[in-house]
């Protein structure tokens, strides 16, 4: 079986427009493999427990992903803190390889900078391989998230392919 796309979702309220925005983006960078989603809301209770299963299963997705979308709402102009117990499961070097897309999304445009200056860095400190820009998503857009990511998925998907599809062969 081939790896899925693994979306990981930082927004503590479980199917939230965050969460649809990066399924939806899921879906567009997998093509026609499999999308898996996971929601750290339904793991908040669980993130700092070192013998959760419930973790360990999507620790364990996350490192045999054939790519990565890793999602958060801005909070304070930076992802949230659900996101970052999560990621902090992760040693540096833990996601070498793996093509990874940023995603926030927020209430203004000025934060559209967070998506670069704050989620970036620390997939690229647990080597998440960033072949693209991040996407920034207004919340006034997701009425439909499609659309939202029309503009960047143009200009990014083919770019991102190929590393997905080394990763897939590998």
């Amino acid at each position: 079986m081939s790896r899925p796309v693994v979306v990981v979702v930082g927004n503590p309220r479980a199917g939230s427009r965050t969460a649809a925005a990066a399924a939806a983006l899921g879906r567009r960078v997998a093509g026609d493999g499999e999308v898996r989603v996971v929601e750290l809301a339904d793991l908040a209770g669980e993130l700092f427990d070192p013998s959760s299963p419930g973790v360990a299963a999507a620790v364990e997705a996350v490192r045999e992903a054939a790519a990565l979308v890793v999602a958060s709402p801005t909070y304070k102009a930076t992802y949230t803190g659900l996101l970052k117990a999560f990621l902090d499961r992760f040693g540096a070097d833990a996601l070498l390889g793996i093509p990874t897309v940023p995603l926030m999304v927020a209430g203004a445009p000025h934060h559209a900078l967070a998506v670069e200056t704050s989620l970036r860095p620390v997939l690229v400190e647990i080597g998440a391989s960033m072949p693209t820009r991040g996407v920034f998503v207004l919340d006034a857009d997701l009425a439909d998230p499609d659309a939202a990511l029309e503009a960047w998925c143009a200009t990014h998907l083919a770019v991102l392919r190929p590393a997905l599809a080394a990763r897939r062969a590998g």
